[in-house]
């Protein structure tokens, strides 16, 4: 639209009391309200943000940064004061920031910023808007002939209800912006303009409307479509469960029962013939015990962050909250790891528990840790607000050193003074039998392949909407739904596992320790190729910073997911095999 407004939308947030003495947020007329410019970044690379005033912006004499919680700088966050003073109920024309020269350099740097759709993000009595800085004139063909324009007016409109702000708008006008084409010093006057309107809008709406835009009848429709795909998957796979594997099994038992009176006249075959194979425990005890205590761990943290999710606690833009309930519930959850790994690989008549506790410490957070290390040296290269101050690294090192290993220390000690033996229902001979030749698609990899696909296409829907939201600035706020994608997730990949178990053993393949857990998680690895197809077919991230962000954590989630839904698949066939063994007499 001509002289249109470009934008922008005010996109909510504010929360469990975020601000300190503006906690209660109300205000007397003229009373200044607290306003913050955030972060600046081309808006296709959501993890590549710069601080406010890494452009020649008209700064305050005195910039003060905001102090901020753990949450807000692993977020990205760095708030300072910004250059607007919007009092309460203080309209204002045309009030003027500043009068800047802008040199040649300068105005590369705006061009380029203009160039690359950058925005800017501020928060104004918590409830954040953005903005973008200039716009592109694409009149012609031949992209030396653009025109680059750069706002230098901005104009709020402010919602208010009696003594508190609900609703913030901004506008910018092409009409008031400054050509930037060429280099050469550019004379600028910045300015702004606000306008106070009442609303009846209650103040405890005030986010309503913003966190809307997920739960729009459309995409409530897409997202049911999507628990429907799910739950038919569920019921064709339990249905088939059912049907075919309990009349097999059925089978099985009456023909076991019957076999000791002609077992002279039968060819062994079968998983019953390898009663004295199947509990005999897998290689590399230690790793195979720390995955299960690491998957047990991440199981636990993906429940509790769920809990807190349903009951409201990340509602949008609580800046940070996620990332500290991550941080704090993972080192919360480590006890669980410590005696999960360190029992289980006692039962499994393993020795040396320190080392196996050691290991399974840093069979997560080590790749973290080394991804973490690498991508905040690529944003400190970057001058990126993505690059962690040296006291939040500190931090986070403290953590791990005071919560996360002296409770991965007591899990181990309580699982070490707690040990039970492992319970197998059959003796296991002394000698491995010989695990005859089998067909290729038997082997671990087509498994797998078998095992993830299932899976994968009851979420895969569902991921879309948390990638354009963790990696777009679209908002995630339908958790129920997710919650019950993941419950089907965790019973899908529980039963797609016990069903290849069941034909692994069926063909006298006892070693099924491992395989269950690499198909299990073989989900993990569907969600890294979805990885690839997103970034180069959803998205319109670009450069190496944000494409090495993308890639480095979502490589660890689906890390995590592997090792998650490993431990899931491999306790749901443990269960499956001492049921049918426990069936048979075992001789």
């Amino acid at each position: 639209m001509g002289g249109a407004v470009v934008s922008v939308v005010m996109l909510l947030a504010c929360g469990l009391g975020v601000l300190g003495s503006e906690s209660d947020h109300r205000y007397k007329e003229g009373e200044r309200v607290p306003l913050y410019a955030n972060k600046v970044g081309p808006f296709h690379n959501p993890s590549e943000t710069y601080r406010f005033y890494d452009l020649p912006f008209c700064a305050p004499e005195h910039v003060t940064d905001k102090k901020e919680a753990l949450g807000e700088i692993l977020n990205g966050d760095r708030l300072v004061d910004a250059p607007y003073e919007l009092n309460f109920r203080e309209d204002k024309q045309l009030k003027s920031v500043c009068k800047k020269t802008l040199s040649k350099e300068d105005v590369r740097k705006l061009r380029d910023a203009v160039s690359k759709d950058y925005y800017f993000q501020m928060y104004y009595d918590d409830l954040p808007f953005w903005g973008f800085l200039g716009k592109v004139e694409k009149d012609k063909l031949d992209p030396s002939e653009y025109k680059y324009l750069l706002y230098k007016h901005v104009h709020f409109d402010i919602y208010y209800n009696d003594d508190r702000v609900i609703e913030l708008n901004i506008q910018t006008d092409p009409n008031l912006a400054v050509d930037i084409t060429e280099d050469k010093e550019v004379n600028v006057e910045f300015s702004y303009s606000v306008s106070w309107k009442k609303t009846d809008t209650p103040f405890e709406k005030r986010m309503e409307k913003y966190s809307k835009s997920s739960s729009m009848p459309q995409h409530l429709e897409i997202h049911w479509f999507s628990i429907i795909n799910s739950c038919v998957t569920v019921l064709l796979l339990t249905g088939f469960l059912a049907t075919i594997l309990m009349r097999v099994l059925k089978n099985d038992f009456i023909k076991y029962s019957h076999d000791e009176e002609s077992l002279e006249d039968q060819e062994e075959s079968g998983w019953k013939y390898i009663h004295g194979d199947v509990f005999r425990f897998p290689q590399h005890k230690s790793l195979f015990s720390a995955v299960i205590g690491s998957g047990t761990q991440l199981l636990a943290l993906a429940i509790f962050i769920f809990l807190l999710a349903l009951v409201g606690v990340f509602y949008p833009y609580n800046r940070g909250a996620l990332f500290t309930a991550l941080v704090v519930i993972y080192a919360l959850t480590s006890g669980i790891a410590g005696y999960t790994a360190t029992s289980f690989y006692l039962q499994l008549e393993g020795t040396n528990w320190v080392r196996n506790l050691l290991l399974t410490g840093f069979l997560f957070c080590g790749p973290l840790f080394l991804t973490f290390c690498f991508l905040n040296t690529v944003a400190i290269s970057y001058s990126a607000t993505a690059a962690l101050p040296f006291g939040t690294i500190l931090v986070i090192i403290l953590i791990w050193a005071l919560v996360t290993a002296p409770l991965l220390v007591l899990g181990g000690v309580a699982g070490k003074n707690g040990k039970a033996e492992f319970q197998a229902p059959c003796r296991t001979t002394k000698y491995p039998r010989e695990i005859p030749q089998l067909p290729w698609y038997r082997g671990t990899i087509p498994q797998m392949a078998m095992a993830g696909f299932l899976p994968f296409s009851a979420i895969y829907i569902e991921l879309y909407y948390i990638f354009a939201s963790v990696w777009g600035h679209k908002i995630y706020t339908i958790y129920s739904i997710l919650f019950i994608v993941f419950i089907i997730l965790i019973i899908v990949t529980a039963f797609i596992t016990v069903a290849l178990t069941y034909f692994q053993l069926a063909v006298e393949d006892h070693e099924w320790w491992w395989r269950s857990v690499l198909c299990g998680g073989s989900t993990g690895i569907f969600i890294l190729c979805y990885c690839v197809y997103y970034y180069h077919a959803r998205s319109d991230m670009s450069g190496f910073m944000q494409t090495s962000f993308f890639f480095g954590y979502m490589a660890c989630i689906c890390y995590g997911f592997f090792l998650m839904l490993g431990t899931v698949g491999f306790r749901a066939s443990l269960l499956f095999v001492r049921h049918i063994y426990h069936s048979i007499k075992c001789e």
